[in-house]
């Protein structure tokens, strides 16, 4: 796990012998993504056209595999130079086909050489060989050649810039937007990404708050020429196929997702560093967690939770550590605390993300960074198997598929003039709605009328369709709980839960690894028929029956919470309402954010007239990335990693 950073100079740009300089320090700014050795590459220290920042983190082969990494075939040694960020879990056995089919020679014992070799031999197709979590640059210096990549589900991020100066790639914004001067990439606010963000609680791919910076989306790879914009393709869609159950083989097909989990495991464990494991109350940390067991008996484990009453899950994350025989250890969070850590963690950010949730995880990070460097964690496998509550939402309305859709409208006026609150209400309007109308992923801050009451330049056509529209028209047919996973795949999980996961771990220098997310665990999850994902009782009903043999029974059927976070009444009193006013009251975001509006929001919510946290929550993250990086007023105390090489 590292961060990376590619200058690639358009040739007509005037020269700049202080690009090699100016890319160092560039990439010093992510140095907490890999404290352990740091290194830059030109391919001409006087004018160069392709420059190469590395931060290293050291899991595997510590002693080698430097980066950049340098590699070739034999007629054409160094040919390829790389900056690799994240893991391939199946490197070995990827080295001994590319050795043994094509006599590949390899100088270290790690995975970035097998990354290059297999790129060398097989082209493109080389990623849909990979196991693993990635973004890399390539420099090709015989093609003249930047080749960028991402993982399928966009574990590891990848920013891009264009300006007329060049191109400029790398793990981490910030990076970016130091070397926008000399790249002359446009750092102007984007408004329609803005809105999107106040609606979703994210910014959604391949958008970024500033016009000119752009993501590389998950599942993509980009060619990128001296002198010319990136040439994006998507290489991997994800596609689920349902196979419907034989009678009497539901054991097979339990047993099969049991067996691919194991495998994925497995090869997640592999390290020269000590594993540990994320575990909260609920079955799919547990589950990951009870299996690293049987690759490390001294696993430890690591929760988080509040000072508050009803959120912490603490207690139930101790006894699964017990039940499986892990040690354990847990932070308690203080609302002081998670106050004062904000402007730091919005740093590492780069984009805004409006989930109270990150607060915990980068604290657990923390705390896990002082006895592990790597963790295994549980993300990734509600989208796959069906496990959010609101995937049961079309059993529910089951009966308005047999009602003619001007009847469903009428419906849904008539469920207009009914008092909020009361019973049918909801379901009325919900069920005149078609799927791709109400459904736009797990998070919504904002409706419509509320947008325009909060943003001075609200657009009605800057909608969640301009996200949702292509991914509904790419799984039509699907079923409905397969087409919620399909928009969630592209939105809900690499915007927020894959986003907040990098940048928290990574903050902390540590290692975050999620064996659901794995080409051959989705391909097994991708084919289970809907009665197989959601019940009217239950979620993730196949992968629960699989886990039966290895999660604890008293997280078996828990009901899913994550790490819930009291902001709801924290809003009202103490540390974090004295904040709220503060930050507010001194935020130069009145052109975007209609100030007045948000202070009214703030003290309905203060006197319990309302409860406004979320929305409030979102336009005071908002309002604090503004700050750090547009208005430059707060300077987050950023500390140099002291962590040792090797754990």
């Amino acid at each position: 796990m590292c961060g990376l950073l590619a200058y690639l100079r358009n040739p007509s740009a005037a020269p700049s012998a202080g690009l090699v300089d100016a890319v160092s320090g560039a990439t010093h700014l992510m140095r907490h993504r890999g404290p352990d050795e740091p290194g830059t590459w030109a391919d001409d220290d006087a004018d160069p056209t392709v420059v190469l920042g590395f931060n290293r983190l050291s899991i595997i082969d510590i002693a080698h595999s430097h980066q950049p990494l340098s590699w070739g075939p034999p007629e054409q040694p160094g040919r390829y130079k790389l900056v690799f960020n994240g893991e391939i879990y199946n490197y070995l056995e990827l080295r001994e086909v590319l050795r043994s089919e094509y006599g590949a020679e390899f100088a270290t014992d790690g995975d970035g050489e097998a990354i290059l070799a297999a790129y060398h031999h097989w082209g493109t197709e080389a990623l849909n060989r990979l196991r693993g979590m990635f973004a890399f640059a390539l420099w090709d210096s015989v093609d003249e050649e930047l080749f960028c990549a991402r993982d399928p589900f966009g574990i590891k991020p990848l920013f891009m810039a264009t300006g007329g100066g060049g191109t400029v790639v790398g793990s981490e914004k910030k990076s970016l937007l130091d070397l926008a001067p000399v790249a002359g990439v446009d750092l102007d606010i984007d408004e329609r990404a803005v809105q999107h963000y106040t609606v979703l609680q994210y910014v959604p791919e391949p958008e970024t708050l500033h016009r000119g910076v752009r993501r590389l989306e998950s599942g993509s790879y980009a060619r990128i020429r001296p002198g010319q914009a990136p040439a994006v393709t998507r290489y991997f869609v994800p596609r689920f196929s349902a196979v419907p159950f034989v009678a009497g083989a539901e054991k097979s097909r339990y047993d099969e997702i049991t067996a691919v989990l194991e495998d994925s495991v497995a090869k997640h464990m592999r390290a020269d560093v000590t594993v540990g494991a994320f575990l909260s109350g609920g079955i799919d940390s547990t589950a990951i967690a009870a299996l690293a067991m049987r690759h490390n008996p001294r696993l430890i484990t690591f929760t988080t939770g509040f000072e508050r009453e009803g959120f912490s899950e603490i207690d139930v994350a101790v006894a699964s550590a017990e039940a499986i025989g892990a040690r354990h250890v847990a932070k308690v969070v203080s609302q002081a605390e998670f106050v004062a850590a904000l402007p730091e963690i919005v740093w590492y950010l780069d984009e805004p993300v409006a989930d109270p949730a990150l607060v915990p995880l980068f604290f657990i990070a923390r705390e896990a960074r002082k006895h592990v460097k790597v963790v295994l964690s549980g993300e990734g496998a509600d989208e796959l198997f069906g496990g959010y509550t609101i995937y049961r939402e079309p059993l529910s309305l089951k009966a308005f598929d047999y009602v003619p859709g001007r009847l469903r409208r009428s419906l849904g006026k008539a469920s207009r003039p009914l008092p909020d609150g009361m019973r049918g209400k909801s379901l009325l309007h919900r069920g005149s709605l078609t799927l791709e109308e109400r459904y736009y992923g797990n998070a919504r801050s904002f409706s419509d009328a509320q947008l325009r009451a909060v943003l001075p330049g609200f657009r009605p056509e800057w909608t969640h369709t301009d996200v949702t529209a292509p991914l509904y028209a790419e799984s039509e047919g699907w079923d409905p709980v397969a087409r919620m996973q399909y928009v969630d795949l592209f939105t809900w999980l690499r915007g927020d839960i894959l986003v907040k996961a990098d940048k928290m771990t990574m903050a902390n220098s540590l290692e975050l690894r999620v064996p659901f997310l794995d080409p051959e665990v989705f391909e097994v999850a991708s084919r289970l028929p809907f009665d197989q994902k959601i019940t009217r009782t239950t979620t993730k009903y196949a992968l629960r029956r699989a886990l039966e043999p290895i999660v604890p029974a008293h997280v078996l059927n828990r009901a899913k919470l994550g790490f819930p976070v009291p902001i709801r009444h924290w809003l009202r009193s103490g540390e974090l309402l004295d904040w709220a006013h503060a930050t507010l009251a001194s935020s130069q975001t009145d052109g975007l954010v209609d100030k007045p509006a948000v202070a009214r929001m703030l003290d309905e919510h203060r006197i319990g007239a309302a409860d406004h946290s979320r929305r409030l929550w979102t336009v005071l993250i908002f309002m604090l990335w503004h700050a750090i990086f547009v208005e430059r007023s707060v300077v987050p105390q950023i500390a140099e990693p002291t962590y040792p090489v090797q754990l």
